[in-house]
């Protein structure tokens, strides 16, 4: 049966009474889903659209049924929900309802974290997560949901110099790691990759600005963000604080002399996750100098070859030493202690480093020479 809605203005819960079927579409959140089908016999299938949703769906806009700032005092998650479809369908906010959903932004404080949460989820998830982003930030709701992104806009400049708005940066990242995975949290490691920026701003005469430190501060900051908008504390988080934590390291890579030590390096702590990770980096190349652009992706090029030869050569991704603190503490009858862990340590760098390769055998008799030149003796 049609109802019709009224609510109280400290929640978001409606208290629903009986009325017109024009009524229950009154209290749809946008006019482009309150259209009806009819399924009177002598209608059937007929169109009832009376709030002419059919020509916003063709113009491509999103406005309110009634009065915008009556549809957001109401239900405020209808705002972020505004900004949900805008990036789910490409289509523009009507003026009016932009207004409102600035004016209301202060009411969402009423909806739980939860909700916002899974509209920010979809929002990621859309075919065009920044321009949604973009239009919330513009409207002053982004500094009410999640002001550690809203905190990255800006330039400043000393001197002439200035550094790019990180913001926007984060946004074509993001849309970049969207145009080739649908994966969320990778799109989540590419909104949190540059989250510390601005807490690791420096301004120096020679180098100019410097955001030194800022992958391993935002990596200590995902679990911060992830607790705040209640996301899972799991696995999916460390996937996304890894990636936080590692997204400078392949650009490096790309930059330099490659070293088979380094790339070694990259593959122990990348793990399973390397190819997320060369993805994000490879959407983080966001100048608009074209030439630096194919310079540094023809690069990437380079350091993904040389990871696939090191990997099947010497299989480092998820490494593990060959010889363990067990077979350790076995060998030289000693308890767990200072000395085994060193022992592991001596063998896992030799490894990285070159030096031996990753098998037992080589990794063995290194650890009984590591073991005499510690003084460490095998009872007889």
């Amino acid at each position: 049966m049609p109802g019709k809605e009224s609510y109280r203005s400290e929640s978001r819960k409606p208290i629903v009474e009986n009325g017109t079927l024009e009524d229950d579409q009154l209290r749809r959140d946008f006019t482009i889903n309150a259209l009806a089908i009819c399924l009177n016999e002598d209608r059937y299938g007929a169109l009832i659209d009376p709030f002419e949703g059919q020509k916003d769906i063709k113009r491509k806009i999103i406005k309110t049924p009634q009065e915008p700032e009556i549809t957001f005092s109401d239900d405020p998650l209808r705002i972020m929900r505004a900004f949900r479809f805008a990036g789910q369908l490409n289509f523009d906010i009507e003026a009016d309802t932009f207004a409102a959903a600035q004016a209301n932004a202060d009411r969402l404080h009423i909806v739980s974290q939860e909700r916002i949460t899974d509209e920010l989820n979809k929002l990621i998830c859309s075919p065009n997560p920044g321009y949604g982003f973009n239009l919330m930030y513009h409207a002053g709701v982004l500094e009410k949901v999640f002001p550690e992104l809203a905190r990255l806009q800006g330039v400043k400049t000393i001197e002439g110099k200035g550094h790019k708005d990180n913001f926007f940066h984060t946004l074509k990242v993001l849309e970049n790691v969207a145009g080739v995975s649908n994966d969320l949290w990778l799109r989540w490691a590419a909104i949190l990759h540059d989250i510390a920026k601005p807490k690791t701003q420096r301004f120096d005469a020679k180098a100019g600005w410097t955001f030194h430190g800022h992958e391993d501060l935002g990596a200590k900051m995902v679990p911060q963000i992830f607790r705040k908008l209640k996301l899972p504390l799991n696995e999916k988080m460390k996937f996304v604080q890894k990636l936080v934590k590692l997204h400078l390291r392949p650009i490096a890579l790309a930059s330099d002399v490659i070293t088979d030590s380094a790339l070694r390096r990259l593959l122990l702590e990348a793990g399973d996750d390397l190819d997320e990770l060369m993805t994000l980096c490879r959407a983080d190349i966001t100048s608009k100098n074209n030439i630096k652009v194919a310079r540094y992706l023809g690069n990437f090029d380079k350091v993904e070859q040389k990871l696939k030869e090191i990997e099947e050569r010497d299989h480092m991704r998820n490494f593990q030493p060959p010889v363990t603190g067990e077979m350790i503490m076995d060998y030289f009858q000693i308890p767990p202690s200072k000395a085994v862990g060193e022992i592991k340590e001596e063998i896992k760098e030799a490894i990285l480093e070159g030096k031996i390769g990753n098998d037992f055998e080589q990794a063995f008799a290194l650890m009984k020479d590591i073991g005499k030149r510690k003084k460490i003796k095998k009872p007889v």
